[in-house]
């Protein structure tokens, strides 16, 4: 019984994971299709949650005018989310890509300070940080960069959780015994 359970969780992860690759195939190869999704799915559940809000405000039969505010409020966020998606990607981009930079010119001022103890480490340090300003550049650039390495990292952990769910399905017999 409890080896059934443990089987059909296993292939249920597995079928999820598979979810996940082709989602995160997606991201990576059409970002501003899963985008343009993403803003009009999330836009929607915000206006639904301030219409439901709006329904429970005029069926309760008190003036509650906080619920009220929030109903207006969650429709609002909802049509903003909806109709400037790309926009608030695109701040949520650069403000990566800016602490990107700003991790990379700090470990660069590490290198810099790991020439002076005269470690060999500062030139690794040193070329590492340029890698890290030069990535952030590039995602500055390139906002799609983003959503297409979301994608990488989700396509990379749905092959790995099925790999281990594979794994794990075909020794829970030595798992029980």
């Amino acid at each position: 019984m409890f080896e059934k359970f443990l089987k059909k969780s296993g292939w249920t992860d597995i079928i999820i994971s598979t979810v996940f690759i082709l989602f995160g195939a997606m991201m990576i190869a059409r970002p501003d299709s899963i985008v343009t999704f993403i803003a009009i799915f999330l836009g929607l559940i915000f206006v639904l949650l301030g219409v439901m809000k709006l329904y429970r405000y005029y069926s309760n039969g008190q003036a509650d005018s906080y619920i009220l505010a929030i109903s207006i409020v969650s429709i609002i966020i909802g049509i903003i989310i909806m109709f400037c998606g790309h926009i608030i990607l695109s701040f949520f981009s650069i403000l990566i890509a800016v602490w990107i930079i700003y991790s990379g010119i700090m470990n660069l001022q590490t290198a810099i300070i790991w020439k002076d103890y005269k470690s060999r480490l500062w030139i690794t340090s040193l070329v590492l940080s340029l890698l890290i300003i030069v990535a952030g550049i590039y995602l500055l650039v390139n906002r799609a960069a983003i959503i297409q390495t979301i994608g990488i990292v989700i396509v990379g952990y749905g092959i790995i959780d099925i790999l281990e769910n594979i794994i794990f399905i075909k020794k829970i017999d030595n798992y029980l015994k």
